[in-house]
């Protein structure tokens, strides 16, 4: 059964919004940060690995976002433009602000870190007035991540880009990303989550992310509590990730999906759950069941934790594939 019912005659099929910064991942790894002499840079921030993962999958994708007036922002959007992504409504920042950077301690495949400086970034500084409606206007499926909420005025034009969204049919995708530092206090992150996603179609977020929108909220709550919430509002399918023991979606009709995962030569933690969402994504929007999307995803971040990087690790359907197969034939093993 297809749970997500697309609009027809769009010129993209996968547009996100916010942001876009650098990652720096350690060449020397299963060592701490303090030792660590060199890294190597690539593209990143969980809303452009996701769509970085949608344009290797084969769909036509676009981006919504800002960069700053310098190499690194330079070096953002001709990454994006190789990947083949339309980059219409990347803007470039002219008020002095600077790239996002995310230096990665990998101590070991399970001890790993993120080192953030997002001090005046420029991904946070995207206006109201720099959003086109005319891109929006053309996408099947709009993606929005929670860390484009926690400022404004990147907060405020997220949520003109939802009501374009609605407005011209598409369907909207949240991906909570909660980074603590961004925001100023737990409460404020709640009221600004649970507003923008009462207007999704469908939830991802892991259970620590849930509780903190619930955080208002009296009593216990278990996923399928968490779940209905959102029923009664827009949502179509709701995702609670529980990591290693997995994921669980839930959908409208009262049903609960689950599906293996897969082994992996592990070589650091982060970048899973961009590379599961965009597999899930790909999966929901060429009309498969919840379980053969998840199945999909999950295969799909297997490859990106065995590999040193995220948005460039990001693989195509043909690979996806093949590793799956490799996996059942037994040819790959957890490390």
């Amino acid at each position: 059964m297809s749970y997500l019912q697309l609009p027809e005659g769009k010129e993209l099929d996968f547009v996100a919004i916010g942001r876009l910064c650098i990652d720096l991942n350690a060449n020397e790894i299963n060592r701490p940060m303090e030792e660590t002499m060199t890294f190597t840079k690539y593209v990143g921030g969980s809303p452009a690995n996701i769509c970085i993962g949608m344009s290797r999958l084969g769909m036509k994708t676009g981006f919504i976002g800002k960069v700053a007036n310098d190499q690194m922002g330079r070096f953002i959007v001709s990454y994006l433009e190789r990947n083949g992504i339309d980059t219409t409504n990347v803007v470039t920042d002219r008020t002095g602000a600077v790239t996002g950077l995310a230096f990665t301690e990998i101590k070991s495949p399970t001890d790993c870190s993120i080192l953030m400086y997002r001090e005046r970034v420029a991904d946070l500084l995207l206006e109201t007035g720099e959003v086109l409606e005319e891109v929006v206007a053309k996408t099947k499926v709009l993606l929005i991540s929670g860390t484009a909420l926690a400022k404004s005025p990147s907060r405020e034009a997220v949520f003109l880009t939802l009501d374009y969204a609605k407005k011209h049919g598409a369907k909207i995708i949240f991906d909570l990303d909660y980074r603590p530092y961004t925001w100023t206090s737990n409460e404020e992150t709640a009221i600004y989550y649970n507003l923008a996603a009462e207007k999704c179609d469908v939830i991802i977020g892991t259970r620590e992310e849930f509780d903190m929108m619930e955080q208002f909220e009296k009593g216990q709550r278990d996923d399928r509590t968490t779940a209905s919430k959102w029923f009664s509002y827009q949502a179509e399918i709701v995702i609670i990730k529980h990591g290693k023991e997995g994921s669980i979606a839930y959908t409208q009709d009262g049903e609960s999906h689950t599906a293996s995962s897969f082994p992996a030569k592990v070589i650091k933690t982060f970048g899973a759950g961009d590379s599961y969402a965009a597999g899930f994504i790909y999966g929901l929007m060429n009309g498969w069941t919840v379980e053969k999307s998840m199945e999909f995803g999950s295969a799909a971040a297997a490859i990106v934790v065995s590999s040193h990087s995220c948005s460039d690790a990001m693989p195509t359907a043909e690979q996806v594939r093949d590793y799956m197969v490799r996996c059942n034939n037994g040819e790959i093993v957890a490390s």
